[in-house]
């Protein structure tokens, strides 16, 4: 399936916080829009794999995303090496999207902006014709997207761009809120996380709100780009 939009994101909720407004934006207009996670988030404090995994599944069905698979690298030690550049690179082929989004460019956890760099890299390495890949034992066509942005996660960074996300806000809460293991959800069983806490879903609202008043809306998601950008007319930017 050749999708419009591919997210890339190392961790299952990272593309939840991060842009799932913009996801619900794009297949509301008629895009094709999926989600590669490279972990099965095993070290998180809550929950287990088995339920990160139901918990993606639900969020999914909440945005409406076309597709989403995880390629289970190694949750806190994968490397930005050959081998698992070239297995990101294979899920930029398989879907050949034009537009991706990506982790930040750093963060308060370390992966995220390790894995901004891993998909960096293989997004330009996914365009040289003499690497060579297959899925399936069916050879892939080199594929580079035509726009790479990433997305804003816990660490404030100036965005480069800002999209309107209003009329998306209470869909993205509620995908949020499906990984009920993490979230803002009270378990005697298990330890209190940095992102556990009511307050930590409080701080995503804000930093819509946040993101919203720079363009004059109510809610808004940040983007950052490795390059410039260009428009093609000054009428269309707010």
């Amino acid at each position: 399936m050749k999708l419009d939009l591919l997210v890339l994101a190392v961790h299952p909720d990272d593309a939840e916080l991060g842009c799932s407004g913009t996801i619900i934006k794009y297949i509301k207009q008629g895009k094709k829009v999926g989600i590669v996670d490279f972990t099965k988030g095993e070290l998180g404090t809550r929950g287990t794999v088995e339920t990160r995994a139901e918990e993606s599944r639900n969020a999914s069905a909440i945005m409406g995303i076309h597709a989403r698979e995880n390629i289970g690298i190694r949750d806190g030690f994968f490397k930005n090496d050959e081998t698992h550049q070239l297995e990101v690179i294979k899920m930029i082929r398989k879907y050949q999207p034009e537009i991706i989004l990506t982790n930040a460019l750093y963060d308060r956890h370390p992966d995220h902006g390790r894995a901004s760099d891993l998909a960096s890299d293989a997004i330009f390495l996914s365009g040289l014709r003499k690497i060579e890949t297959a899925l399936d034992g069916v050879a892939q066509q080199p594929w580079r997207p035509r726009l790479t942005l990433q997305y804003i996660q816990d660490t404030y960074i100036k965005p480069d761009i800002i999209i309107d996300i209003s009329e998306q806000m209470e869909q993205k809460i509620e995908a949020i809120r499906a990984f009920k293991t993490q979230f803002d959800s009270p378990n005697e069983d298990e330890p209190q996380t940095y992102i556990s806490t009511p307050g930590f879903l409080q701080s995503v609202i804000a930093r819509a709100r946040e993101m919203g008043k720079n363009i004059g809306v109510e809610y808004g998601e940040g983007f950052t780009s490795r390059k410039l950008l260009g428009v093609d007319s000054l009428f269309d930017l707010r």
